[in-house]
């Protein structure tokens, strides 16, 4: 029952930074700020979301 706990935990943990991951794997600029985001304020919906629209929208070097 505990090692079920444990998988679920790294489970959600894993999808709960899954805009981070995202973020990290391309390599863009603005990585930290996308895991401050996910870290305060993706517990909400909204910011997870937000997190995730970030990361995975193009980025435009000017």
């Amino acid at each position: 029952m505990r090692l079920l706990f444990a998988v679920l935990i790294a489970a959600l943990s894993l999808f709960y930074f899954l805009p981070f991951a995202i973020a990290f794997h391309r390599k863009r600029a603005n990585t930290g700020a996308i895991f401050a985001l996910n870290l305060f304020l993706g517990w909400s919906l909204i910011g997870w979301v937000v997190a995730l629209v970030w990361a995975l929208k193009d980025e435009q070097i000017i």
